[in-house]
């Protein structure tokens, strides 16, 4: 059996007990209608069938169940660019599984790129307010969610849907907090890309890959001709602590690898921009097994650490590897905290130093080049989890190459949690204005920040925040044309 197959049988295992248990406990699903229209299909782009919408109570399989989207055979996708897309089906979106959310929605399944150059599925969930448009789409939000997990189960596109099994089971806490601030963005009236930005082997924390994925789901939401989106549609990207992994190499990655995307801005915060530095700051601490389970995710995308990882790992190394391949968030965070990690290597010396494992590492480093575009970074300088030092030289780095335009916040009350929620109003304001062309500050600046909290600008977009989860918790429907 191999390596892959391994894992996809941990991970069936694993969500399959998840499932029983939910069933069992007598969970329920509503699934919301269809849209009375749909734009006709284009020329331009090829357009798959879209799969129908499941019927109530039905819910969504597993996606180590759904194999034939998920993880297609390659015939149906090496001959296609990035981008194009492979399947579509519509979906029933909800706030923590079952609240229904009254918007349109649709999982695409596209061809994107790996770390090696190679052809690969990969997976966005795509909303937009529900009801046909009366003009085209021009404003898109490229949002990435933390996932942070290192089964397909994991994902966005699954943990997002209506029926899906609670984050309280499966771990992944992050897709249905964020999914809050999904709501509030769907309610500004934006087309919205959620990508599995880590792609069809879990790779949690392979920057380069999710940098990939995200361009290429915002290209597939183009071609996807129910959204209607315009080659020129201005497009923002968003992400904080893992998403920022995704969103930080997608504005690196854009100028070589997607530059006929329209990108006006993107917003990121508790940047991970160096995975070493992570590594070293995790070690024998609190967040060592979060951190843990970065290195697994990365060793899927990079053959020749997990080759090192299983050469080079003692016994107990090796069964907290397994225990953790199928895990979530929460799981990989409450198992092996304050662990040794590099004394789980059979090495002389640091392991990370290794010339095999330090090949990898560098590769995952932020900085790299300078996006073309503006960028707004928050950062807690008392960040328990991303040091607030690989921020900083990141941010210095960017601002040393000629048209960097970087606002860069430390916020000094907040920890890595906290400005989670704190800076989204803020970083909502910032993307509203690159939507509306107003003009990023010149050139770069920094704002020592007592906390995020006291930006008045934001206090509006905090309100609408409470006021459209509110609405969206009722069934309401979200993102009506002219709201604000």
């Amino acid at each position: 059996m191999t390596t892959r197959a391994r894992r996809s049988l941990l991970a069936v295992v694993v969500a399959a007990l998840t499932a029983f248990t939910l069933l069992s406990s007598g969970f329920t699903t509503a699934a919301d209608a269809a849209p009375s229209t749909s734009p006709a299909p284009s020329a331009a782009a090829k357009q798959p069938r879209v799969q129908p919408v499941l019927p109530f109570p039905v819910p969504p399989a597993l996606p180590e169940f759904d194999r034939d989207f998920y993880l297609p055979a390659k015939s149906k996708y090496k001959d296609l660019q990035p981008g194009e897309l492979i399947a579509a089906r519509r979906v029933n979106l909800a706030t923590y599984s079952f609240l229904p959310l009254n918007v349109d929605a649709w999982l695409i399944s596209y061809r994107s790129t790996n770390s090696r150059g190679e052809a690969i599925p990969a997976v966005a969930t795509v909303a937009k307010p529900k009801g046909p448009r009366p003009h085209k789409t021009t404003r898109v939000l490229s949002f990435q969610i933390a996932e942070d997990g290192t089964a397909l189960y994991c994902s966005p596109s699954y943990q997002l849907q209506m029926g899906s099994i609670p984050s309280s089971i499966t771990g992944s806490v992050d897709a249905n907090a964020e999914g809050l601030l999904i709501n509030s963005a769907l309610a500004s009236g934006w087309t919205l890309v959620i990508p599995d930005h880590q792609g069809p082997d879990s790779a949690y924390a392979a920057g380069p890959l999710a940098g990939r994925i995200t361009l290429d789901g915002v290209r597939a939401a183009q071609n996807f001709n129910p959204l209607r989106i315009t080659k020129d549609a201005k497009i923002a990207m968003t992400g904080y602590s893992g998403g920022a992994i995704a969103t930080g190499w997608a504005a690196e990655l854009h100028k070589t690898y997607a530059p006929e995307l329209n990108v006006v801005g993107a917003a990121m915060g508790g940047v991970p921009a160096d995975i070493s530095d992570l590594l070293n700051n995790a070690n024998n601490n609190l967040t060592s097994g979060l951190i843990m389970g970065g290195m697994i995710g990365v060793a899927r995308e990079y053959p020749e650490l997990e080759r090192f990882m299983r050469a080079k790992m003692n016994p107990l190394g090796q069964a907290l590897v397994a225990s953790k391949n199928p895990m979530c968030l929460t799981y990989h965070a409450a198992i092996a905290p304050f662990i040794n990690i590099k004394g789980l290597f059979n090495v002389p010396g640091d392991p990370m130093r290794h010339p095999t494992a330090r090949k990898v590492l560098d590769q995952l480093r932020m900085g790299r080049t300078t996006p073309e575009f503006p960028m707004l970074i928050n950062q807690a300088v008392m960040d328990e989890v991303v040091p607030v030092g690989q921020v900083d030289r990141t941010v210095r780095q960017y601002c040393s190459r000629p048209g960097a335009q970087i606002e860069y916040v430390r916020d000094h009350f907040s920890e890595h949690v906290t400005l989670a929620a704190l800076s989204f109003p803020s970083s909502m304001v910032w993307l509203n204005d690159r939507f509306n062309g107003k003009p990023a500050k010149k050139r770069c600046s920094r704002f020592e920040a007592g906390t995020v909290a006291l930006n008045q600008k934001a206090w509006p977009a905090f309100a609408n925040l409470v006021g459209d989860n509110l609405v969206a918790i009722v069934g309401m429907q979200i993102g009506q044309p002219g709201r604000r």
